[in-house]
């Protein structure tokens, strides 16, 4: 596989690699799900380090995933920006009072209560993006597609998504291709040229990326009618790994972290932690 892409598959020999797809899916859905409906700053903070933590032990490289974390940055902060133009007094509704750092116009006053809820949203974005490329950059497409039928899953369903997580880096060297060929017929798509005709240019890939893609997808789906990949109700998966100690582990502290995110929602008296009180 190219080193070079995007998101993609990587065997690295480390912990985090030789951990069953199984017990990472559960963990990515747990620490996910619990990390995105706690409010519990402190919480948050422990998590989100762990979250970090486990991205640098996973061996992925800064650089190998530079681009999508600039994409997801720039998208975040401009989500964090929508949330107060369309909600500045929710972190006060939210908490119950109202500390105003900045006096503004109407009801736009910057106020403790919002940059901190706003803050707890920030971590949220930290804590889930890392666990998410873990996941994705640490598994192997056809061992996470056994991995959700193991959890009862349709296996017609898993292999699709398999079929999706291995097709990200063709796509990736597919865009590659066609740019450089674009870049040799004179389209300047790089960082020297102008950015709106960068876009533009970006945009003229689209076309023969879309029909590449739709080629490879026929005639995948060809083959695997051929092999009558579907005609029976179970099937056998050969990248399937039994669970080991570690993975039993795993999941252990899994377990222990969603439950002390329940016991957190009633010792708050609900999801929110309120510093203001």
């Amino acid at each position: 596989m190219n080193n070079n892409v995007l998101i993609g598959y990587k065997q690295r020999d480390n912990f985090v690699d030789r951990l069953t797809g199984t017990t990472k899916l559960i963990g990515l859905i747990a620490l996910s799900v619990i990390g995105m409906v706690s409010f519990d700053t402190r919480f948050l903070v422990i998590l989100t380090i762990c979250s970090l933590v486990l991205f640098r032990a996973s061996g992925i490289k800064f650089r190998e995933v530079s681009f999508i974390l600039s994409f997801i940055t720039a998208f975040s902060v401009l989500n964090l920006i929508a949330v107060y133009i369309f909600g500045p007094q929710y972190g006060v509704h939210l908490y119950g009072s109202e500390h105003v750092i900045v006096q503004g116009v109407g009801i736009y006053n910057l106020t403790w209560e919002q940059l901190f809820y706003e803050f707890n949203l920030f971590l949220k974005y930290i804590l889930t993006v890392p666990l998410a490329l873990v996941f994705l950059m640490t598994t192997n497409p056809s061992e996470f597609s056994s991995s959700l039928n193991r959890l009862g899953i349709s296996y017609r369903i898993s292999y699709a998504v398999s079929l999706a997580l291995r097709y990200i880096p063709d796509v990736q060297n597919d865009y590659r291709q066609i740019s450089r060929a674009q870049q040799a017929r004179g389209n300047e798509i790089s960082k020297k040229g102008k950015l709106t005709h960068r876009v533009k240019a970006a945009a003229q890939i689209l076309l023969p990326l879309i029909f590449t893609s739709l080629d490879r997808i026929e005639t995948i789906s060809q083959a695997m009618e051929l092999r009558r990949f579907g005609k029976l109700k179970k099937r056998s998966w050969y990248a399937q790994r039994p669970m080991r100690r570690s993975d039993y582990v795993a999941l252990l502290v899994i377990a222990l972290v969603v439950l002390v995110g329940l016991v957190l929602f009633k010792v708050n008296d609900g999801r929110f932690y309120d510093p203001f009180k």
